[in-house]
């Protein structure tokens, strides 16, 4: 669907993390360290960030969780709450509904997080920017809800996890690869790729690629069919959140033959991802470094 590949391109132009509870009143910008403005755990939990609600379950904080956003999937009890818009549509009535303790807001809603302020209702404010700031959120948002022990064991698994690709593919030559997020269906135009900074940048390199565009310091790059043949990628790296039937899989990826001279199709080393896990900076992202580096270097896994 490309209206979930919108709002990924969104969420990829945002800045760093910060997070914390907000009183009521006009928005401010808070520290990460910024603490609670109190102790009770929170019992009614509204996310609107599907990277924060796999958080909250795999803390086993999902009990908690009475509504999530337009696009949260994952884990499967999801789909049993309440759904209560996204990013640039929040919908606020139903959310003070239901009558929360904690809302999780993107930092970029400040009108939502206005209206929230006054109706007293404490915030977790989230940006994401790259794969350490993953850990850095988990950490927070387990002492944000009384699952610190178990979001201290969750960090320690995920980076053992993905150091232990490191050391996997260590010594192996590292592919130039183009990481695509986005594009027109069945077509080389639209083409949002992956800059120089950000998650999916960091996974890309954890498990053994080098990102084309690494020089560019931005966390998404419009890049034309011309500018790609400039870059010459050994491999073109597609990451999509919704999965496709193996026909359209196959049409997409004959997409790039019109990039004949392109090495990586030259060497038939185009591959299209298409599972959420590798475009949503949650818990799941050990294992989409680990989909990666089987992807990029899959003798090392043999």
């Amino acid at each position: 669907m490309r209206i979930v590949a919108a709002v990924i391109t969104i969420l990829l132009s945002l800045s760093a993390h910060a997070g914390g509870t907000a009183p009521a009143g006009p928005v401010r910008e808070q520290p990460r360290s910024w603490p609670p403005a109190r102790s009770v755990v929170p019992q009614r939990i509204v996310s609107l960030i599907p990277a924060v609600t796999e958080m909250l379950f795999a803390l086993g904080a999902g009990p908690q969780v009475v509504a999530v956003g337009s696009f949260d999937t994952y884990p499967p009890e999801v789909k049993k709450l309440p759904r209560v818009g996204a990013l640039i549509d929040p919908d606020v009535e139903r959310i003070l509904s239901l009558h929360p303790d904690l809302v999780i807001v993107f930092a970029t809603q400040t009108t939502l997080r206005e209206q929230l302020g006054r109706a007293q209702i404490p915030i977790y404010v989230y940006n994401h920017a790259g794969l350490a700031d993953v850990f850095t959120t988990i950490r927070d948002v387990g002492a944000r809800v009384g699952r610190e022990k178990a979001a201290a064991d969750l960090t320690s698994r995920l980076e053992a996890r993905i150091d232990a690709v490191r050391k996997r593919i260590a010594g192996r030559p590292r592919p130039r690869t183009l990481i695509v997020f986005d594009r027109e269906k069945l077509a080389l135009r639209g083409i949002y790729a992956s800059g120089g900074i950000g998650f999916i940048h960091d996974m890309v390199d954890a498990a053994g690629g080098e990102n084309v565009f690494a020089d560019v310091k931005q966390q998404a790059v419009q890049a034309t069919t011309e500018l790609i043949l400039a870059r010459r990628p050994d491999v073109v790296l597609e990451l999509r959140a919704d999965p496709l039937d193996a026909a359209t899989r196959a049409q997409e990826v004959a997409v790039w033959s019109a990039l004949s001279s392109l090495p990586a199709v030259r060497t038939s080393r185009v591959y299209f991802l298409d599972e959420q896990k590798t475009v949503v900076p949650g818990p799941r992202v050990a294992e989409a470094v680990e989909l990666i580096a089987r992807t990029l270097h899959p003798t090392a896994f043999k």
